[in-house]
Formats: C-alpha cells, sequence, structure tokens
C-alpha cells in the first residue's frame, strides 16, 4: 500500500479540515470535529502516525480503523456531511460545501468508496496526520 496521509488545512469550532492522500496524491477531502483535547466521540484525532485495520462496521460497512490513538477505539473512515456526523471519526468527502448553514464535505459516498478501491486488498496499512 503507498503510503496514506492527511494534511490538515484548517482547525476551528466548524471542525477540521484537511485533505487525504494516497502515494502524494489527493483523494478526497476530511472533515473531523474540532479539537476537543482527544476526547472520545468528540474531538479530532492528534496529528500522529497510526495504524489502520480493515473492519466491517454495522453502520458503515466495510471501512478502515484507525487504531493506536491514545484513549480512543472504534475511529473509522466514513461517509457523513457535516461534524455532527463524526462522533470521532474522519468523514471524507469529494468536495468542501455546505449543508443548510452548517460547514460539510460533499459527495460522500463516492469519495469513500474512490478510497476504498484504491486500498484494494490491503488489510492495514500506516498513515500519518500532519498539521
Amino acid at each position: 500500500m503507498e503510503k496514506v496521509d492527511i494534511v490538515r488545512l484548517e482547525k476551528g469550532e466548524d471542525g477540521t479540515f484537511g485533505v487525504l492522500r494516497v502515494g502524494g496524491r489527493v483523494v478526497c477531502v476530511t472533515m473531523e470535529p474540532p479539537d476537543r483535547g482527544n476526547r472520545p466521540d468528540m474531538s479530532c484525532i492528534p496529528a500522529g502516525r497510526y495504524g489502520c485495520e480493515r473492519v466491517e462496521s454495522p453502520a458503515f460497512g466495510p471501512t478502515f480503523e484507525i487504531t493506536g490513538v491514545p484513549g480512543r477505539s472504534h475511529i473509522l473512515f466514513h461517509a457523513g456531511n457535516v461534524a455532527g456526523d463524526t462522533r470521532g471519526c474522519v468523514l471524507l468527502g469529494s468536495r468542501f460545501g455546505r449543508l443548510g448553514r452548517d460547514r460539510a464535505v460533499l459527495d460522500s459516498r463516492a469519495a469513500l468508496g474512490e478510497f476504498l478501491a484504491l486500498c484494494g486488498d490491503a488489510p492495514s496499512f500506516e498513515f500519518e496526520i500532519t498539521e
């Protein structure tokens, strides 16, 4: 698997926004909740290096779980649009936009599908978040 990373572009009360790259190529945009000190279900993931393991989520289907985040578990890459959809996970989208008054990532299911296709049959991979 080529190198996977998230480069954060912006952090604020609306959420934490970035781009996800595979092999140095931007694949999609990302959204996480605001930075709330790594509190479970409420905060973005601290910058750093983590593992990812293929899982079958009852709610989201096939995806990857981000592992090794101190004090946290069940952090997934999944489809969703606004910060309220994340519960501490990483939402993938094709572009940034708005849904009503909320900042959002749009075309999320398509972006997730593209990311999973690029992952192929890889059972796991390492990835890094930088700010």
